[in-house]
């Protein structure tokens, strides 16, 4: 299958890339900037433009099967001048549909559009928050546009737990330091409430079970495992080999402040994954400490160049 990743210079976009080109697809990136060079993004095709200013045209589109749109925005976005309302309608109302449109005039065959998971396990918050509006409606209106020769699926997944060579992970970077006590400044503890995690190796094989056989029009929940906030970042400081012990406490952390806890803090969001819909995308689960100790380990390497892997070979032509 020939399959453009949009938004696929990004940590999930390039996770992505690599899972369906081992898996034998032929893939290319979309995206606003290329990725790193003599990174393992590198050696793919790429268009470069953005979604968001119509960049991509039919004719873009038209030489490929199928699209997987990860290049969704989410709070982290906005920059700090922008309007909130005009960003979301640009990035997601607008432009995930509009976007979705072009590729189902251009004859793409399959779209699957990564979303995000609030919507679907606490609907409430549509009413009352613009971000969670903004990926219900986005999520509604590209599913909308599938008919009987444009599949369209969404994959709703929660926080994914990855790194990538050359794409910036602040927060994991951080998070690690502080395991290594080269952070003092930031607090052992964690916020009240957790949240599902799921591994980018899980996501990836979503992905692929959705090219493969997603129900046209459906969006699906997917995720692995329910952590609290304090077992997540304890998580990391044990695979970092730190011997503290991390307490919750109700404040605000840096790490994770009130803004990026959607549905607020001490909030707890949890739900276990239809196991049939897991079996159909062909996904695994409990992966997410692997996930974790694989992240502590890359970003580890990464202060010592020369136990870094390396690069991975260009592709001839």
């Amino acid at each position: 299958m020939n399959v453009l990743i949009v938004g696929g210079t990004g940590m999930i976009g390039g996770h992505a890339a690599l899972h369906l080109e081992a898996e034998g697809h032929a893939v290319t990136l979309a995206a606003r900037k290329p990725p790193l060079a003599g990174g393992p993004l590198a050696a793919f095709p790429l268009l470069l433009g953005d979604y968001t200013e119509g960049d991509f045209r039919e004719t873009h589109l038209a030489p490929f099967d199928a699209v997987v749109f990860a290049a969704g925005n989410d709070i982290r976005h906005i920059p700090a001048d922008a309007d909130a309302t005009a960003f979301w309608e640009r990035t997601q109302i607008r432009g995930v549909p509009a976007f979705a449109a072009t590729a189902r005039r251009a004859g793409v065959g399959r779209f699957v559009q990564l979303g995000s998971y609030y919507h679907q396990v606490m609907p409430h918050l549509v009413a009352q928050n613009a971000y969670v509006r903004a990926r219900a409606l986005a999520d509604a209106g590209a599913r909308a546009l599938a008919d009987a020769d444009f599949n369209v699926s969404t994959l709703n997944p929660p926080s994914i737990v990855g790194v990538l060579p050359g794409v910036p992970a602040p927060r994991y970077e951080t998070l690690t330091a502080s395991a290594r006590g080269e952070r003092p400044d930031l607090p052992d503890h964690a916020p009240p409430g957790g949240t599902n995690y799921m591994s980018v190796r899980s996501l990836c094989e979503a992905i692929s079970g959705a090219l493969a056989g997603a129900e046209s029009g459906r969006a699906y929940l997917i995720g692995d495992r329910n952590l609290s906030f304090r077992a997540f970042f304890q998580m990391v400081f044990d695979a970092a080999g730190s011997p503290r012990r991390l307490v919750e406490r109700d404040a605000e952390h840096p790490l994770l402040p009130d803004a990026f806890i959607v549905p607020g803090r001490g909030t707890v969001l949890a739900y276990e994954p239809d196991p049939v819909e897991t079996a159909l995308l062909g996904y695994r689960r409990n992966d997410v400490a692997r996930a974790v100790a694989e992240i502590v380990a890359a970003l580890q390497r990464r202060t010592d160049p020369a136990d870094a892997p390396p690069a991975r070979a260009a592709r001839r032509s």
